[in-house]
């Protein structure tokens, strides 16, 4: 999955292995990172018992889009 992919998508969540690859880092860092040190990610990620799930408008402002980018 691309940064275009992401943006056409209607999905609210995104998984570590979508988003790795666009902010360079292996998917597993982004799993550890959330469970051990959230704040570290610099986006939210909500963490159900073993899944991760990253929300997909607010990884999107991470990257610096705009509302109006969103729509």
């Amino acid at each position: 999955m691309n940064i275009e992919d992401i943006r056409a998508s209607t999905a609210p969540m995104l998984r570590p292995v979508d988003v790795a690859p666009i902010i360079g880092c292996d998917p597993q860092w982004v799993r550890d990172t959330a469970k051990s040190n959230p704040e570290a990610l610099g986006f939210p990620a909500l963490v159900v018992g073993t899944r991760v799930k990253i929300p997909r408008i607010p990884f999107l402002r991470y990257l610096g889009y705009r509302e109006e980018d969103l729509a």
